[in-house]
C-alpha cells in the first residue's frame, strides 16, 4: 500500500478531463466505491476488486495517466464494478456482460462532448467490440498517448515504426521489428538471435548504427 495514495474527491478533479468530475463522482458514491490513485505499474493500468464481507468496492488508476487515457481506465474498471453488481462473480472477466457495460459506459461518457474528436473517435470503434486490454485497442491507445505531456524524450511507439527499424526497450535490449501478428509485432532480438513479440503502444527509442 505505501506505492498508493488515497485522494479526496476534490483532489480526484485534476485527473479528469473537463466536464467528467460530477458524473464520475456520482458513480463512485453510489456504488460505494473507494479508489485509489497508484504510482505508475508497467503490468497494469487499473485494477478492480469487488465488494467483500462488507467491505467496499475497490478501483485502483495509475495516476501517471493523461486525463483522458485516466478517465478511460477507470470507466473499463467500473465496468467491471457494474458487471458483477448485475451478473454476479461467475461470469467471465471480460465477456459479453462486461463488453455490454462497458460499452454502455463508453457512450454516455462520450455524449457528454468531453473528448477531442480523435479520441472520441476512437472511442466509438471500441464500444463496438472493446478490448480487455489496451494491447488491444491500439488505434484508441495511440491517439490517448498523443496527449501525453511527459513522453520520454527520443521514444515513439512502436507501431508508428516501419518495419525492420531497430529499437531498444528499457531493458537495454535492441531488437528489429517484424510483422504484425494479431494485436503484436514479431521482433528478433540482435544479440541472441532470440524471436519476441512487442505491444504496438510500447514506448520505444529507435536505434540507428552507423557504417
Amino acid at each position: 500500500m505505501a506505492n498508493k495514495t488515497e485522494h479526496p474527491m476534490q483532489e480526484l478533479s485534476k485527473f479528469l478531463p473537463e466536464g467528467s468530475f460530477e458524473q464520475v463522482v456520482q458513480y463512485l458514491h453510489q456504488y460505494k466505491v473507494h479508489l485509489t490513485v497508484s504510482k505508475a505499474r508497467k503490468s497494469v493500468l487499473g485494477d478492480y476488486r469487488h465488494a467483500f464481507q462488507g467491505n467496499n468496492h475497490r478501483i485502483s488508476v495509475n495516476g501517471n495517466l493523461n486525463v483522458y487515457e485516466f478517465l478511460i481506465t477507470l470507466l473499463h474498471e467500473l465496468a467491471h464494478l457494474l458487471t458483477f453488481e448485475q451478473y454476479g462473480p461467475r461470469v467471465p472477466a471480460h465477456g459479453k456482460e462486461w463488453k455490454t457495460c462497458y460499452s454502455q459506459l463508453l457512450n454516455h461518457f462520450v455524449s457528454l462532448r468531453i473528448f477531442p474528436p480523435d479520441i472520441e473517435r476512437e472511442l466509438k470503434i471500441s464500444m463496438k467490440a472493446p478490448a480487455a486490454t489496451a494491447n488491444g485497442e491500439v488505434g484508441l491507445m495511440q491517439v490517448l498517448r498523443t496527449y501525453n505531456k511527459n513522453t520520454p524524450s527520443g521514444k515513439t511507439l512502436l507501431s508508428a515504426l516501419p518495419e525492420g527499424t531497430l529499437f531498444k526497450l528499457d531493458s537495454g535490449k535492441i531488437f528489429r521489428k517484424g510483422a504484425l501478428r494479431r494485436k503484436r509485432y514479431e521482433c528478433i532480438e540482435l544479440r541472441t538471435g532470440a524471436m519476441y513479440t512487442v505491444s504496438g503502444i510500447a514506448e520505444v527509442q529507435l536505434v540507428v548504427i552507423k557504417n
